[in-house]
C-alpha cells in the first residue's frame, strides 16, 4: 500500500496581528445583541480599513477578534495604531461597561499559509501577547521591536523577557506607552502616547477648493493625498491616514480640537483656488497645541498640465516643511526636561539646515552622538551621523578626512542594515562612494535614494556633482536644476549652484560660472570652494583685481588652502575629469592663491 505524501506547504515570514475585544464574555453576557453590532461597526468602520490602507489581510475573524498578516511589522503597528485611535473616536461616548477595547500583539515570524487560515509559532506568540496587552493597547515581541524602532511615531515600555503559554521560550516585550490624561478624553480611557508629546505629527487637511469649480474638485483633493503619502516618507514623522483627514472636508476648522482628536502636534491647511490662467495655492502649518500659525507659502503659477503641477507642487511642499519641521522639533527638544534619541536627532538636523560652518556641524555631530548613545539602533540618527562626517571630512574641517570617511560608511551601511528603504540613509552612503573615489557606486546609491523618496533634491544634485568626477560635467548642470524645481528654496541650493559653477570652469564656460557661483555666495556666503572658484572663474576671464580680492575673501573663510591640497583633496582618478580641473588650478593660481 502507498503512503500518500504530505503536499507542500507554503511558507513566509510576516507580520502577523491577533486581536480580540477585551472582557466580551462579560460583554456578551450584559447585552448579546448590542455587543454583537457594536463590534460588527467597529470591525467594518475602524479595524478593516485602516489594515487595508497599510498593505494588510484580515486573515479570519475569531468570535471576539481577528487575525492578520502584514507585510512588514512597521506597516502592522501602523494600522493598530489607526485602528485603536479610531476606536477610541467611535466609542467616546459610550459608558464604560458597555465599551468596546481591543487589545493587540505583534509578532514577526515564519508562517505556514492555509487558503483561510495561517499557522506556526508567530501565529501563537502574537496571540498570546495579545493575552498581555492592555485594552485599547499594543504588545509586540522583540523581533518586531526590531523592526518599527525609530520608525513609528509611538513609544514602547520594554516588559522583559515573558513565559508565555505553550510557547517553549521566553519572549521579550514591548507594550506601547498609554498616557490617560488627554485632553478631550474620558476618565479612564487611554490612547496611544503618540511622538504628538515629543516627536513630529502631522495631519493634512483636505485642502479648500476655493471658488468650488467642481471640475477643480480631483486636483485639489489629489494635492492632498500626494502630499500625505510624500510627508510619511519623512524620519521620524506620523502622519495621519488620507480616510481620517478626509472626515474633515467642508467642515468648519478648529485646529486645537482636531489637534486633539487626532493627536497630532501639526496641522497643515491650504487653498486652491483658478483665476483665468493661473493657479494659486496658499498653504500655512500651524501649531495645533497653541493655534500659532509656524509658516505659510504661496504658490503662483500659469496653468499647465495639471498633473504636471500637482507633482512640482508637491514635491516643493515635501522638501519646505521637512526643513521647517525640523526646526520646530528642535525647538522643541530644547526645553524637554527628558529629551529622547529622536529629540535629539531633530536637533542635529536643524544644525546640518542651518548651515555648513565647523561650529554647526560640531553642533550637529554632537547631538547625533546623544541621539545614538540614547538608541544605538535610531537609523535616522546613524544616517545624520553619516551626512555630518563625510561632510566635515569633504570640506576640509578635520585634518584626518579618511577617520572621518571611514566613521560615515560605517554609519550609513549600519543605517541601511536596520532601515533597508530609507532613504537618506543610501544618499549617505552615495556621498562618502563618491568622496573616496567610488563614484559610480555612489551614484548607484543616490539612484536607489530616489527610488525610495522621489522628492529627495540632495540626491539630484550629489548624482550632477559625482558626474564631474566622471568626466561628465556636461550633465550637471541638467542634474542642479531637477534639485531647484523640486526645492526652490532650499537650505543646500547654495551648494548646489557652487556644483555647477565648478562644473562650468571644467567645461571653459567661464562666464556662466561666474553667474552661478555668485548665485551661491548670495544665498550663503559661508561655503568657502564657492570663493576659491569665483577667484579662479574671474582670473579666467581676465578680472584679475576682482579675482583676487575674491582669492582673499575665500582666505579668510579658509586661511589653510592650497593648491596642492586642493588637487590631492578630489578623489577622482578619471582622466578627462583630472585634465579639466587643471584649467581650474590655473585660475586660482592667477588669483594669487598659494601653491602650498
Amino acid at each position: 500500500m502507498v503512503q500518500k505524501q504530505p503536499g507542500r506547504f507554503e511558507r513566509r515570514l510576516s507580520a502577523i496581528l491577533a486581536a480580540d475585544v477585551a472582557g466580551y464574555s462579560r460583554l456578551m453576557h450584559s447585552d448579546e445583541e448590542a455587543t454583537h453590532a457594536n463590534l460588527t461597526v467597529l470591525l467594518a468602520n475602524a479595524v478593516a480599513p485602516a489594515i487595508t490602507e497599510h498593505g494588510g489581510r484580515i486573515v479570519k475573524n475569531t468570535g471576539d477578534g481577528f487575525l492578520a498578516e502584514f507585510p512588514s511589522a512597521v506597516e502592522a503597528v501602523r494600522a493598530a495604531m489607526l485602528f485603536q485611535t479610531r476606536i477610541l473616536e467611535l466609542t467616546i461616548g459610550e459608558a464604560e461597561d458597555k465599551r468596546l477595547s481591543f487589545r493587540v500583539g505583534i509578532n514577526i515570524g515564519d508562517i505556514i499559509v492555509d487558503v483561510h487560515d495561517i499557522f506556526g509559532d508567530g501565529v501563537n506568540i502574537a496571540a498570546r501577547l495579545e493575552g498581555i496587552a492592555e485594552p485599547g493597547g499594543i504588545c509586540i515581541s522583540s523581533s518586531a521591536y526590531d523592526q518599527v524602532r525609530g520608525k513609528v511615531a509611538v513609544e514602547f515600555t520594554d516588559l522583559g523577557e515573558q513565559n508565555l503559554k505553550n510557547i517553549a521560550l521566553p519572549v521579550r516585550a514591548y507594550a506601547m506607552v498609554q498616557d490617560g490624561d488627554v485632553a478631550g478624553t474620558q476618565k479612564g480611557r487611554t490612547t496611544p502616547h503618540l511622538a504628538s508629546a515629543s516627536r513630529l505629527s502631522i495631519v493634512v487637511l483636505p485642502f479648500a477648493n476655493i471658488g468650488g469649480d467642481p471640475e477643480q474638485d480631483y486636483f485639489v483633493d489629489g494635492v492632498t493625498e500626494s502630499l500625505t503619502t510624500d510627508l510619511s516618507s519623512m524620519a521620524g514623522a506620523f502622519v495621519i491616514a488620507r480616510n481620517t483627514a478626509f472626515t474633515f472636508k467642508g467642515t468648519a476648522i478648529d485646529v486645537k480640537r482636531i489637534g486633539r482628536e487626532l493627536n497630532v502636534r501639526y496641522v497643515l491647511e491650504g487653498s486652491v483656488q483658478r483665476g483665468g490662467n493661473r493657479l494659486r495655492i496658499n498653504v500655512q502649518l500651524i501649531d495645533a497645541e497653541t493655534g500659532n500659525h509656524l509658516w505659510a507659502d504661496r504658490f503662483d503659477k500659469p496653468i499647465a498640465d495639471l498633473f504636471d503641477m500637482q507633482d512640482e507642487i508637491v514635491s516643493r511642499l515635501a522638501n519646505a516643511l521637512d526643513a521647517r519641521l525640523m526646526a520646530a522639533e528642535a525647538r522643541r527638544a530644547e526645553s524637554s526636561p527628558h529629551p529622547s534619541s529622536m529629540d535629539a536627532y531633530f536637533q542635529g538636523r536643524a544644525n546640518v539646515n542651518r548651515g555648513m560652518t565647523p561650529e554647526y556641524m560640531a553642533n550637529a555631530q554632537r547631538f547625533f552622538a546623544r541621539a545614538l548613545v540614547l538608541d544605538p539602533l535610531n537609523a535616522v540618527a546613524l544616517a545624520g551621523a553619516a551626512l555630518v562626517d563625510a561632510a566635515i571630512g569633504g570640506s576640509f574641517l578635520t585634518d584626518d578626512r579618511a577617520a572621518r570617511f571611514a566613521a560615515a560608511e560605517a554609519a550609513a551601511t549600519k543605517a541601511i542594515s536596520l532601515a533597508s528603504e530609507y532613504a537618506l540613509a543610501h544618499m549617505a552612503l552615495g556621498l562618502v562612494y563618491i568622496l573616496t573615489n567610488r563614484t559610480a557606486q555612489g551614484i548607484s546609491e543616490c539612484e536607489q535614494a530616489l527610488a525610495l523618496d522621489r522628492n529627495l533634491a540632495d540626491a539630484h544634485a550629489i548624482i550632477g556633482w559625482g558626474k564631474m568626477y566622471l568626466g561628465r560635467a556636461a550633465e550637471t548642470e541638467a542634474h542642479i536644476l531637477e534639485a531647484l524645481r523640486l526645492s526652490p528654496r532650499d537650505i543646500f541650493a547654495f551648494r548646489w549652484m557652487a556644483f555647477v559653477g565648478a562644473a562650468k570652469l571644467l567645461l571653459a564656460a567661464d562666464g556662466e560660472a561666474v553667474v552661478w557661483l555668485r548665485r551661491s555666495i548670495e544665498a550663503n556666503r559661508n561655503l568657502p570652494l564657492s570663493h576659491f572658484h569665483l577667484a579662479a572663474g574671474l582670473a579666467l576671464l581676465g578680472s584679475l583685481d576682482e579675482a583676487r580680492a575674491a582669492a582673499q575673501t575665500a582666505l579668510t573663510f579658509d586661511p589653510n588652502f592650497t593648491l596642492q591640497r586642493f588637487r590631492a583633496g578630489v578623489a577622482s582618478s578619471n582622466p578627462t575629469f583630472l585634465a579639466q580641473r587643471e584649467r581650474t588650478i590655473e585660475g586660482m593660481r592667477l588669483a594669487g592663491l598659494p601653491e602650498g
